[in-house]
Formats: structure tokens, C-alpha cells, sequence
């Protein structure tokens, strides 16, 4: 199966169904961003801490990473960043061009594979902001080296990631009172029935992969990162409510 067409297709759908994660911020948020008064996440529900960026954007080149729908680049733009948006979904990337328009913000869409970033010289950012999106390709390691040699010497990447441990569980069973643990680890959305797939994420959905957490901070650790931060997050599921869904990770490239 081609993941990234099919991916690409299920979100634009998403952004037809309006789900949570495609929908732009609104122009209260982008007036505080430009008075300086801002928050984003990396997860679900904790922002993540001012004392993880700069303390000034202006000027300072980031890099959404596979974060697009009109959420994160608006903000960032508003609070003086220069953003390039780039996401695997046109409809996604037209969510930020919307909030781009109607504010008169400047940023820049680019479609494509998040393991692919070969359209960007070595060193373009200072910041790459990364939500938990790597669950919908089937290999994160390539992330993590291509975030590592598009940021500049000193540049931190920010990311958030699903913990592996939540794909033990089929969603919809748990939410019935039923935490057997139901598939082995890595999960792969491509190798169970359509039927669980479908009753696990719903119909026109995108794919998802768990990645060991080898992969996701050790991943970064080989691609030559320092990590200097992380938390957990919640998820409001009966599963996330048991175990840390999300973490997040703040790491440098020294």
C-alpha cells in the first residue's frame, strides 16, 4: 500500500469532517500572538513550555513539521517567526494559507513526505515544531535525521509522539470496559483487518504506526541530537486515561 497517497487523501478528508486538528485558530488567538501572548501544543492537552523557545521569535526561521491546518504556523507567524508549513495534506496546507489571508500573515506552505526534506538546503532553521504526527508514517528515523540537518547549529527540535504502549488496545473495546491487550508491538494499521481499523479510528481515516521508543528518542539521540527535556500527556480516551498517551521531547543540535 502506498501509505503517504492514501494518508494524504484521508486527511483532506478529515478536513472535510472538521475534525479537532484541522481547524484554524481563530482571530483572537493570532491578535494575542502578536501582542506576545501565546501557547501551542505538541501533544494533546498540556502547552508546551515558553522556556522551550526562544526567548524572542522575530526573525527566527521554524520549520512546522508535518503540522499543518491552521493551528501552530498562524501563531508563530503572528509572534514574529518567518514559518514555512509543510504537511503531506493540501487541504491542510490550505487551512494555514487561510488564517495567512484573512491576517495578513506571511508564511510558507510546502507539500510533502515528512521523511523527505531534500527541497531544503542543510541549515535553513532555527526551530523545527513537530506534533505528534510521525504515528502516520511507518518509519520515524528519517525524521529525525532530516530535521537534524535542515536545523542550524543550535536549533532545537521540538516534538511530540504517541506512546507505543497505547496500541496494545483496541480504542473502541477499552471504551466499552475491555483493556485486553489486542495487538503486538510495532502496531501497523496495514497488517489488521479492515473491520478493527475501522472500528479502532473510524471510516476515512488515516493509517497509524506505533514506533518503539528506541526509535522515537533513541532515534533522535543517533541522529545526533542532545536531549535536554521532556513531559507526558494525557489522552481523553478510556486507554489515556490509564497510561501517559503522548511525550514530548525538546532536543538540540549542538
Amino acid at each position: 500500500m502506498d501509505v503517504r497517497t492514501y494518508n494524504r487523501e484521508m486527511w483532506n478528508k478529515q478536513v472535510e469532517y472538521g475534525n479537532p486538528w484541522t481547524i484554524p485558530v481563530s482571530p483572537e488567538v493570532i491578535a494575542a500572538a502578536r501582542q506576545g501572548k501565546w501557547s501551542l501544543v505538541l501533544t494533546e492537552t498540556l502547552p508546551v513550555p515558553l522556556a522551550w523557545f526562544p526567548v524572542d521569535l522575530y526573525g527566527v526561521e521554524i520549520l512546522c513539521l508535518a503540522s499543518g491546518g491552521g493551528q501552530q504556523g498562524p501563531v508563530f507567524a503572528a509572534a514574529g517567526g518567518r514559518v514555512t508549513v509543510f504537511d503531506n495534506s493540501p487541504r491542510q496546507l490550505a487551512q494555514d494559507r487561510l488564517v495567512a489571508e484573512r491576517e495578513g500573515l506571511v508564511l510558507t506552505t510546502v507539500e510533502g513526505d515528512m521523511r523527505d526534506l531534500a527541497m531544503f538546503p542543510d541549515e535553513s532553521f532555527d526551530l523545527v515544531f513537530h506534533p505528534v504526527s510521525n504515528v502516520f508514517v511507518p518509519e520515524v528515523r528519517p525524521v529525525w535525521r532530516e530535521a537534524y540537518r535542515v536545523l542550524r547549529q543550535g536549533g532545537a527540535l521540538l516534538a511530540g509522539f504517541m506512546n507505543p504502549a497505547m496500541f496494545l488496545f483496541d480504542y473502541t473495546l477499552a471504551e466499552q470496559g475491555n483493556f485486553e491487550a489486542r495487538y503486538s508491538l510495532p502496531f501497523d494499521a496495514t497488517l489488521i483487518p479492515e473491520e478493527d481499523r475501522k472500528r479502532m479510528f473510524g471510516d476515512d481515516s488515516p493509517l497509524e504506526f506505533s514506533h518503539s521508543l528506541t526509535d522515537q528518542i533513541g532515534g533522535q539521540l543517533q541522529a545526533g541530537f542532545v536531549l535536554v527535556d521532556l513531559y507526558e500527556d494525557v489522552q481523553n480516551s478510556a486507554v489515556g486515561k490509564l497510561l501517559p498517551a503522548y511525550i514530548a521531547t525538546r532536543a538540540v543540535k549542538p
